[in-house]
């Protein structure tokens, strides 16, 4: 398939009411037949702190027990890391290019791929204004990516990332499940971010986190949690992501916010789940929809209730301008009221 084919089939794909799931395993169908791959990790982010979140993953090689670690040294290696390719506006790279072929510069292929036999690794980021929304690793095992396929990669990350920022836009329902946690829910992790130890509630949670539309696996241990856990040892170490806390979606309008932290003893770190608050729901929902600063600040002032009039004083603007502002949120959002909107803001 050519590269014109390729780009054409991902953008239609990314024009369809897919959920963030399906585009990722259609987008990978496709972009497989023009750029081969033997084992790929895409995970959707959090908007703001650029942590993973809901994992998409295919590595054959891998061992389960070994799934912490791969995630540890993710984080702890700058070298071709979603963060740092979107801080130098580089869509796509490949390790092999990157490294000048030594590719034991990358920590990552050091402790982790060399034994896997991967030869060299394409990573993607998914990132606009609104926020970092996605990363993908393809690995390849014998040969490495050339840079046309590389250069291909990074033509996809426009279209997809408005297609993922969409996608996540539609999470947010009118008439979601309602989901309360029977108590607190914390994970224990050792140095090696191994769980050792949960509490009843979070052994719930994590059998939710499985990421939606997956059979659920005999003991979870899910990306999420591992990757809130390993953003906070990677800014212990000096090479941070974000702060160490992400908002997952759980499917039927339900998220839920993780936050890791250290602890001290024998115990290196804890990682808890919460619902997700409205005000940690609306800023998902305010990026996602791409809303402007000042629509994001009007959008504040709505979910308290507040008539234009008293936006109007709060913000120093005339009651036209704010009236402007809440049309143009309505119609980016596909909203027909105001209470629409809130009522899918809060999921309630």
């Amino acid at each position: 398939m050519s590269d014109a084919a390729v780009l054409d089939r991902v953008e239609r794909l990314c024009r369809e009411p897919l959920t963030p799931k399906a585009l990722r395993e259609a987008a990978l169908e496709v972009v497989r037949r023009a750029v081969p791959y033997d084992a790929h990790v895409w995970l959707l982010t959090d908007p703001v702190t650029c942590v993973g979140t809901s994992p998409l993953a295919d590595v054959p090689m891998l061992a389960w027990p070994q799934l912490p670690e791969l995630g540890r040294q993710r984080y702890l290696t700058p070298l071709n890391r979603w963060t740092e390719l979107r801080r130098g506006g580089t869509p796509a790279a490949g390790l092999h290019a990157a490294s000048d072929g030594d590719l034991a510069r990358s920590q990552l292929w050091r402790e982790v791929l060399d034994a896997m036999g991967v030869s060299d690794v394409a990573s993607s980021v998914y990132a606009d204004r609104f926020g970092c929304w996605a990363w993908l690793d393809l690995w390849r095992c014998g040969g490495r990516f050339t840079s046309a396929e590389v250069s291909l990669l990074g033509a996809l990350t426009g279209p997809l990332t408005e297609g993922i920022r969409a996608a996540q836009a539609r999470t947010f329902i009118e008439e979601a499940e309602p989901l309360e946690l029977a108590g607190p829910a914390v994970l224990l992790l050792d140095s090696g971010l191994r769980v050792v130890s949960r509490t009843a509630t979070a052994d719930a949670a994590l059998r939710e986190l499985n990421p939606p539309g997956e059979e659920p696996i005999p003991d979870p241990i899910p990306a999420a949690a591992l990757n809130v856990a390993a953003a906070l040892v990677a800014a212990e170490a000096g090479a941070p992501v974000g702060p160490a806390w992400s908002r997952v979606h759980l499917g039927a309008g339900r998220w839920v916010t993780l936050r890791a932290e250290r602890m001290t003893g024998a115990v290196d770190l804890a990682v808890t789940i919460e619902v997700s608050t409205v005000a940690e729901r609306r800023e998902v929902f305010a990026l996602a929809h791409g809303l402007s600063p000042r629509e994001r600040e009007v959008l504040g002032q709505l979910a308290t209730g507040a008539d234009s009039r008293t936006i109007a004083r709060a913000l120093a603007l005339s009651e036209h301008t704010v009236n402007d502002h809440v049309r143009a949120v309505l119609a980016k959002c596909d909203a027909p009221t105001r209470a629409v909107l809130l009522s899918r803001i809060a999921g309630r």
